[in-house]
Order: structure tokens, then sequence, then C-alpha cells
């Protein structure tokens, strides 16, 4: 338990490695924990748990993990298990078991309710998380619960320093974490919610024209990616449309704000020309020669690309999402959008558990990971195949590659994933599946989603 009257347990904001510098920042109270969150994680976590373990007698912080809040009370207990066992296991992985766990229960309250109405009914999680960690040896030193700009702590219960009504949040902007993120260059790029929403397609008349339009992409190339001589001519095809595509997002006026760019984006992009793509992604080839568009002066525009057809899979074909979410994924985690990257790359799992592209750059995103290491494996593993014009790789060539080593590229032999667990159930309107990640989990907490599967396995082979 955190000493709520003396300084707490110094923490160091990184993921167990020492600062460049050598800089260290030290939280020394609940309030400091609380407002440190956020840039621990890069964005605000909503409806969320998020646990960080701690190592060292000065709680040095260590892995992270953060997944949705199950819907139904009665899976707690069994989600606390997996994700207890998860953080220890990753951190063991690592070198390092934890001797502790700092825990955050997120969740707005609702439109009529408060913040201390969802502290009580979420406090039999934090107790099911506290004995699950307590049950490995791995005692919990401080579990707060944020909600309505206020936190409330789960351990202590001096209402001199813990009200009942909660503690306010400090002022975006002003605490010692801030000043420091600030220093090093760490972004907070908005809320959970906001950050899945640039993914999310759309509803009414939108998304009925997007569904012809997929209905009638499958129909004229499905058939002919599984003929065989005909696939290349396909990803032939789907590359240089996703090529034109990308100078047209690259050269069109920059936007406001997130929300008016993508706006602008969908605005760029048909029905016709989102369907093509996004069924020639679906061919595992034409995907890893479109993850090499991944660094250079258009990076920005393959992203928004990527984000875009996201957008555009609409059920019933949500699962084709997974490619261009991994996609997404791979190119914010190659320039430097880290959040956004693990955000992405956990909706991609969420389309489909089983996409192996996804999982492990999840997880090696989540081990942190220098994405040079891949971006070298991609510039050398398909030379002599163009990506999108004006966006060579820093080696000087212009190939695409084969994809970061979810496919055991060579010269860099990739993490192992971890098997699911039998024991996990699907949460009810929360994390599907539980985590699969060793170090963070970032699944959205959603309904199950809808699957169509187009021509047998091996159009995409779950790759």
């Amino acid at each position: 338990m955190v000493n709520h009257e003396e300084p707490a347990r110094p923490s160091h904001p990184s993921s167990g490695r020492e600062a460049a510098d050598g800089s260290h920042v030290t939280l020394r109270s609940p309030a400091e924990l609380a407002d440190a969150l956020p840039y621990l994680l890069g964005y605000h976590p909503d409806d969320s748990i998020v646990m960080i373990a701690l190592h060292g007698d000065r709680g040095r912080f260590g892995g992270r993990l953060r997944t949705g809040i199950p819907a139904d009370p009665e899976e707690w207990p069994s989600l606390g298990e997996q994700l207890a066992e998860t953080l220890v296991a990753g951190c063991t992985r690592r070198g390092t078991r934890p001797d502790g766990v700092v825990l955050y229960l997120c969740r707005d309250p609702a439109a009529d309710g408060t913040g201390r109405e969802v502290m009580e009914a979420l406090r039999p999680l934090a107790q099911a998380l506290r004995l699950a960690c307590g049950g490995l040896d791995v005692p919990v030193f401080e579990a707060l619960c944020v909600s309505g700009g206020r936190f409330w702590s789960y351990c202590c219960s001096d209402a001199r320093c813990c009200p009942p009504e909660g503690t306010p949040l400090a002022i975006p902007g002003t605490s010692v974490m801030a000043a420091a993120a600030a220093y090093a260059g760490v972004q907070v790029v908005g809320s959970l919610r906001q950050l899945e929403a640039r993914f999310a397609p759309p509803g009414g008349g939108r998304a009925e024209a997007q569904r012809r339009a997929l209905d009638t992409a499958s129909a004229e190339l499905v058939p002919r990616i599984l003929s065989g001589p005909g696939a290349d001519t396909v990803r032939r095809e789907t590359l240089e449309l996703a090529d034109q595509l990308v100078r047209r997002l690259h050269q069109a006026p920059a936007a406001a704000g997130p929300a008016d760019q993508d706006a602008r984006d969908d605005g760029l992009v048909t029905d016709a020309e989102a369907a093509a793509i996004l069924t020639g992604l679906q061919d595992r080839a034409t995907r890893d020669d479109a993850a090499a568009w991944m660094e250079g002066p258009r990076a920005g525009a393959v992203l928004r690309l990527w984000r875009a057809l996201a957008r555009r899979c609409v059920p019933p074909y949500t699962e084709h999402a997974a490619a261009p979410l991994a996609l997404a994924g791979w190119v914010a985690w190659s320039t430097g959008g880290i959040a956004e990257a693990r955000v992405a790359l956990g909706l991609a799992l969420s389309a489909d558990p089983h996409y192996l592209f996804a999982r492990l750059l999840h997880q090696a995103c989540n081990e942190g990971m220098d994405p040079e290491r891949l971006r070298r494996c991609l510039r050398r593993d398909r030379p002599g195949r163009a990506g999108p014009a004006g966006s060579p790789g820093t080696s000087g060539t212009s190939g695409t590659a084969g994809g970061p080593p979810a496919e055991g590229t060579a010269g860099h032999t990739p993490p192992a994933p971890l098997p699911p667990k039998p024991a996990a159930r699907r949460a009810k309107g929360g994390a599907p599946g539980g985590p699969t990640a060793p170090e963070a989990v970032n699944r959205p907490a959603g309904k199950p989603r809808s699957r169509r599967h187009t021509g047998r396995r091996g159009l995409r082979d779950r790759r």
C-alpha cells in the first residue's frame, strides 16, 4: 500500500528502462499516480483496467497492461486471474519478476450518475484484481478509481487524505509528470474512445453503399485471387490503386483537426476504390508488400489511407478490417505514434483474434522492440517492388517488402505469440477473449463481431 502521508514509492515513467539522460520522475502521492496515467499510456483510457508493474525497493515502473472492463461482474474474478498471470509472466519473461502493482480502474459516470457511484460499483472488480495479484505474491500497492474528473483509493480509508467524495484530478499540464513528459516529447493524443473512433465505420446510408461496393468487389476479385495466375494481377492493381490514393491524400490540403481530417479523407476515397483495396489486402502477399510503406515523406498519407479503409469495413465485412488496422498500427509505430499503434493493433485483434500479422506486431510493440529492426528487414526482403512514389526507405531504395517479422522475415526471430487461455471467456460487452500480448492488452470493449468468409481460407490464411 502506498503511504499516503510520506512520499510514495518513487517511480520511473518508462517501461523499466532508464531514461536516456538518467533522469527520474518521482511520484509521491496517489494524486500524482492518478495524474501520471495518461502520460504512461499516451492517451486517457476509457472504460479500462490498467495495471502497471513495480520493480525494486524504489518501485520502478515496468510493464503495463490495459483491457476493457467486462459488463458482466461474474466475469471479473476469472479476468482478474488472467490479467495478473499475463502481467507477471510478461515481466518474468523479460527478466524481472514484478515486486508489486499499481492498479487503475477508469470509467466515466453515466449522464445521471456520479463518479462515486462508479467507484462503488467497481469495488468488487478492484478486490478481484487485488486477490489475483496477491495469489501470485505480487501485492497491489495502490488501486485507484478514476471517474468524472476525480479519483478514489481502494487501499486507503482515511478521509483526511482520501475523502469519500473523491479528490479532483490535477489541471492538465500543471503536474511534475506533465512537465517531464513535455520535456521528453511525450504527447497525450486524446482519449482511447477518440482514438478508436478514428477507425470506426459509419452507419446509415453510407454504410449500405459501402456494403454494396464490397459485395461487388468480392464477387469480381476473389475468384481472380484464388485462381492462381490472376492473384499477381490483382496484387499489382491493388497496390497501384493504393498508390494513387496515397498521392491524392498527400496532395490534399491539411484539415484543422483529426475529425475534420478524417472526414476530408473519407470524401477523397470512393466506395468502389475502398472496396477494391480492402478485398485485395485480404491476400497476404499484397498486404506484405503494402507493409513496407512505413516511412518517408508520405508515410502520414499512408497512415491516413489505412485509417480510411478501416472505416469502410462495415458489417458483414468487419473482419476485413484486420488488414488495414494492422497496417495502420505498423505505420503509426514506425513513425513514432506508439499510442495509436497499440490501439490500432488491438482493434485488429478484435476484428480477427487469430490474425498473426497483428498479434506479433502487437507483442513486439508492447515489449518495447525498436521498430527500426523491422524496417531493416522490410527494406531488404523484397527489393525491386515499388512503394508509393516519393516515399523511399531511409536506405535510399523504394522497394517494398514482405511485412514485419510476423512471418519470419530473414534476419530476425519473431517473438512467439502467446497461446490463448482455454479458461478465458468472452466478456459480454467487455474485452473479447482476454489479453493476448505479454505486457499490454489494448482491446476495446464491444459487441461480438459479425463474421463473413469470402472464398476459401487460403484468401488470407489468418496471417
